[in-house]
């Protein structure tokens, strides 16, 4: 959907994959993204598959495929986003059929955008009230050089 007003993802639909990630966690965005309920508008997605290993690609695939032809939901939400550089990755192999080119945004345009999205109402987040920025932000990054000092 490529309008301004829809809303950021919700931690329950994004998987940011490494090499550690599991197969547990990927069969459970899977299963939310085909299950019967997953009609609510929400889109599923796994973000740097290509950084799967092996063993848990393969399950990917496995998955997907046996819930897509099990599950009978004629439409669902589930994007898969790769490196389009990464060239020997499995999940690119297996998924090439539905490979599609994502739009080129401007830098402007999607500060706009998480601007707009992560901006807290006045008078109802307390913790961004903390920050004197003029306008107040849901999130906050604090980065520190010994962990847990804020320093």
């Amino acid at each position: 959907q490529n309008t301004e007003a829809a809303p950021l993802p919700s931690y329950d639909e994004v998987l940011v994959c490494t090499p550690d990630t599991e197969e547990e966690e990927v069969e459970l965005l899977v299963r939310r993204a085909l299950s019967s309920g997953s009609q609510d508008q929400k889109i599923y997605c796994l973000l740097g598959a290509d950084k799967l290993v092996y063993k848990v690609s393969k399950q990917l695939e496995s998955h997907f495929f046996r819930l897509v032809q099990s599950s009978g939901i004629p439409s669902y939400r589930f994007i898969i986003f790769c490196n389009a550089k990464a060239h020997n990755s499995y999940v690119i192999t297996a998924f090439d059929a539905y490979k599609v080119t994502f739009p080129c945004y401007s830098v402007a345009a999607i500060q706009t955008y998480l601007k707009a999205h992560l901006e807290a109402p006045s008078g109802t987040a307390p913790v961004a009230q903390a920050f004197e920025e003029p306008y107040r932000q849901n999130v906050k990054f604090v980065f520190s050089e010994q962990a847990g000092m804020g320093t």
